[in-house]
């Protein structure tokens, strides 16, 4: 990379995003100090066109990632994992195996406690919260003797994240959802959007504070009870949503999630794709593919066609477009308009291209005819390419993670020293369960914790209108680890007893 001193203006921009740090700004002035390997970051953050490639075909390539790297003797690629060493590129390191990993990240597996030895599904609740839980049991499990306190818990802190396969734009991140009960009422928000899926927060403990609270936990409720909710997006799409099922956007029920980005898409099925058309585009809202500049295509043998399309280069052949209605999620309404130009010496007469969206829900073939683009019906290799994407599609279904917190009060029916519980969760001495659900419990303080409302019994989540959701919990553990916790020995009953006391 050349640095264009007239141009540079010293914002250092570029210095903030160098990978390797070789970019200083001395005296105002961008300087390249040390071993570039024309990762381009730096060209795709200056704002003054300062900066200029220098290809370096002295150095290898490294092809492990899009970027392909050119990498000086001596010296690390980009993302400092693989390693020019006399001339060849190599990563850089050795393998670990599981047993060497597994005493870094400390993972301490009690088979003893890995189930429940009942469910705090139906046992009621102890209010106030020093009492000890509804059923405190203990029975033998391999010899041993363990211990389950269950409760069902008033919590508070309230969440449910919704994931809706779906391409399609719903709104960027931070916009409010609403729901129309007796007014406008804010029930959440647009989540970072994940692989595939959009995300929605339902509720959380400042909506469930606000004046829209019972608004939004009675909405939490009937969708934990699998009821269809009618939601809006600000600024964005009405959604109908009911989990378990395909998600409904302004009135389309949607019904294949994309097979990956449009880049993944080439990546996955570049030989199907090699010779159905002279060029493919993938549209799509993450990162839209121009097949031929792919460097799956050119390992084909493929050469670049000639079309050159919108959108912010990210490496050969991924490109990111505005996200918007359009096909694949992006602001294309028309697939033509992809397109910024044609090379007619490359792109000749009577060639073909294809534009598709990642799930092959909408497509188009054309012909190139006295200098424009000709829609015609597609041959039967690109219909089998369609169907090959569309099979490889998952069906689209909305699914929901209830996030809670049970670090406060509710450790109350299980010890008399609530810090002591806290830390053997975290030391794998205790297992939670979420109506017998093993949940994921998030690293830190406290005991936050995500668990997946298709796996739990239905009708087993309650709301008070407090409002706060009331939540089966299992705390299972060894007796001596009972003990240690200064938990409520004096109520611990056999499991016989228990079963014999339980009328459905």
């Amino acid at each position: 990379m050349r640095v264009d001193k007239d141009k540079c203006k010293g914002c250092g921009l570029c210095e903030e995003v160098c990978p390797l740090e070789v970019i200083k700004v001395i005296e105002k002035k961008a300087n390249i100090e040390g071993e570039c390997v024309e990762c381009k970051a730096c060209l795709r953050v200056c704002p003054h066109e300062a900066l200029i490639p220098e290809a370096k075909e002295e150095y290898p390539k490294c092809e492990a990632c899009p970027i392909m790297c050119r990498i000086p003797e001596g010296a690390y690629g980009a993302c400092k994992r693989y390693f020019n060493e006399k001339g060849k590129i190599i990563r850089k390191g050795r393998v670990y195996t599981y047993e060497e990993i597994v005493k870094i990240i400390n993972y301490k597996k009690d088979p003893i406690i890995e189930e429940p030895i009942i469910t705090g599904i139906g046992v009621g609740t102890t209010y106030p919260d020093f009492r000890p839980s509804p059923i405190i049991v203990s029975a033998l499990k391999d010899g041993v003797e363990v211990i389950t306190a269950v409760t069902e818990a008033p919590l508070s802190y309230s969440a449910l994240n919704l994931k809706i396969d779906t391409d399609l734009y719903i709104g960027s991140e931070g916009k409010r959802v609403f729901v129309r009960r007796k007014g406008k009422r804010t029930i959440g928000h647009v989540c970072t959007e994940q692989y595939g899926s959009k995300i929605i927060s339902i509720g959380g403990v400042n909506i469930l504070t606000s004046k829209d609270g019972l608004f939004a936990a009675k909405v939490m409720l009937e969708l934990i009870q699998r009821k269809k909710v009618i939601m809006e997006v600000e600024d964005g799409p009405q959604l109908e949503i009911c989990i378990g099922e395909a998600p409904i956007i302004n009135g389309v029920r949607e019904e294949l999630m994309r097979v990956g980005c449009g880049s993944a898409t080439i990546g996955l099925f570049a030989p199907y794709m090699l010779k159905i058309a002279d060029e493919i585009i993938i549209l799509d809202g993450h990162i839209t593919g121009l097949f031929s500049e792919h460097p799956a295509a050119r390992y084909l043998g493929k050469e670049r066609s000639g079309i050159y399309i919108k959108g912010d280069k990210s490496t050969e052949g991924r490109y990111f477009l505005p996200k918007g209605k359009g096909w694949g999620g992006t602001n294309i309404e028309d697939p033509l308009e992809v397109i910024s130009s044609v090379d007619p010496n490359k792109f000749k007469e009577g060639m073909t291209l294809l534009i598709t969206e990642t799930t092959g829900r909408k497509f188009a073939f054309y012909k190139f005819k006295n200098g424009k683009f000709e829609k015609e019906q597609p041959p039967p290799s690109v219909m089998q390419f369609i169907e090959l994407l569309r099979q490889n599609c998952e069906e689209s279904r909305v699914s929901a993670v209830f996030i809670g917190g049970i670090g406060g009060s509710a450790r109350g029916g299980v010890t008399k020293n609530p810090i002591k519980l806290t830390n053997a969760v975290h030391e794998g001495k205790v297992t939670i369960t979420i109506g017998g659900v093993k949940p994921f419990i998030f690293p830190g303080g406290g005991i936050n914790f995500i668990v997946d409302v298709t796996k739990m019994k239905k009708d087993s989540i309650y709301m008070a209108p407090t409002p706060s959701f009331i939540i089966p919990i299992e705390y299972t553990m060894r007796r001596e680890t009972f003990e240690e916790i200064g938990g409520h020995i004096e109520v611990i009953k056999k499991l016989d007893e228990v079963l014999n006391r339980n009328v459905d």
